[in-house]
């Protein structure tokens, strides 16, 4: 019987490499699927963008509460029964509405009392100053005695000093008397009482009755790191410096759904601490927001924009347009040739809103265009055709407006 050699199967493997690589070199040398050699690559489906000149505002993000401008705790200055309530929980009072009376019976007569003892007094004054006046009359005279005539002017000078007193007296009862209808001291919205009718209020127990807070203006207090106080301080003594603050939302902006103009109110830089916190490295900010329509409640957190300034025609792409390598970030530039060409660029501050923006300190110029989508399979020189090229969107202001 005849024998033939065994053939391993990865030698057989390796013969079927070699006879695949034959026939796809003759195939391409023949003009075969993969068509000629050195035939040009289709060029690349990509989305760009123009470079656009925007007006960009360079600011701080922060956190802040909301703080009523005034705040009143209602005390009783005088002692009672209370006896009337006119305002509702939750109401917003004017200055000089009425808020509680306290029973003003017991202040009636102390102040009808004072006024009798006034009375009395000045006719005792009266008389005391006329036979002051007899009595140095006889002491011109040699008639009485020095010692008489210094008892009639003491006498008169005592009685005049009591008038004094007893009106004094008359002023403070009839101030307990008025202390006994409690006003409203600012504008304001009321909180939840604490009394109600019947109740007995005592003037030194320092307990509040009422609590009252001014919404219109309202403060919004926030800090900032001492690393940026330097700028802060700079642009400060440029002029006053505008705060923006909207109340937080569930999730980040999106195309479908921005970050609401209407949500931001416009307000003013209106207080600078004097101190950094020792412990914190920050130091407390205060803008002064107006709130006619209470959009705003004190106590709540809201997300603050302080501008420090804003800088004039600065080269704006898209922030996808942006690529990262170890030389640093860059973007593919499309050329009149429709080639790009990958240049190194100096990031600025990004812009957010509808659509994030990166401001260029350097490397584009307006007019250019970049490739925004596509470059994962580009390199320098590759051609491309543009499949989109989408408007880059103005960059929003601080409130949130083109």
């Amino acid at each position: 019987m005849r024998k033939f050699p065994r053939i391993s199967s990865l030698s057989a493997a390796g013969l079927l490499l070699l006879a695949g690589a034959v026939g796809c070199k003759q195939s391409s040398a023949a003009g075969g699927p993969g068509g000629p050699a050195g035939a040009p690559r289709p060029p690349t489906l990509v989305v760009a963008a123009d470079v656009m000149a925007q007006d960009v505002p360079v600011y701080l993000d922060e956190i802040g509460t909301c703080t009523a401008r005034e705040s009143v705790n209602i005390e009783p200055q005088v002692s009672g029964r209370l006896t009337e309530i006119y305002f509702q929980d939750g109401a917003d009072l004017k200055k000089g509405d009425k808020l509680f009376t306290i029973d003003p019976r017991p202040y009636e007569a102390a102040l009808a009392g004072a006024r009798a003892q006034l009375e009395k007094d000045t006719a005792l004054a009266a008389n005391a100053r006329a036979n002051a006046v007899r009595q140095e009359q006889l002491f011109e005279k040699k008639l009485v005695s020095p010692a008489d005539y210094d008892t009639a002017r003491y006498t008169a000078d005592s009685q005049d000093a009591a008038v004094k007193i007893d009106a004094a007296n008359v002023q403070t009862a009839q101030l307990n008397l008025e202390y006994c209808t409690i006003l409203s001291p600012i504008d304001g919205r009321a909180g939840l009482r604490l009394v109600d009718v019947g109740n007995v209020v005592q003037s030194d127990k320092d307990v509040a009755m009422l609590s009252i807070q001014r919404l219109e203006p309202i403060y919004v207090d926030f800090t900032a790191t001492e690393a940026d106080l330097p700028a802060i301080r700079r642009n400060m003594a440029e002029g006053s410096l505008k705060v923006i603050a909207r109340i937080p939302r569930d999730g980040p902006a999106t195309t479908a759904q921005p970050e609401a103009s209407d949500q931001a109110r416009e307000g003013a830089l209106t207080f600078l601490d004097n101190a950094v916190a020792n412990g914190t490295g920050t130091i407390k900010l205060r803008a002064t927001m107006p709130n006619t329509d209470h959009f705003f409640w004190p106590g709540q957190f809201v997300r603050v924009r302080l501008i420090l300034k804003t800088l004039k025609d600065v080269p704006v792409i898209p922030a996808d347009a942006l690529q990262l390598s170890q030389q640093g970030t860059f973007v593919f530039v499309i050329g009149n040739d429709m080639t790009v060409q990958p240049r190194p660029v100096k990031v600025g501050q990004r812009q957010g809103g509808q659509g994030e923006l990166l401001a260029i300190d350097s490397g584009v110029k307006a007019g250019e265009k970049v490739v925004v989508t596509g470059q994962l399979t580009l390199g320098p020189g590759a051609s491309v055709r543009i499949s989109q090229s989408p408007a880059t969107q103005p960059i929003a202001d601080a409130g949130g407006k083109p």
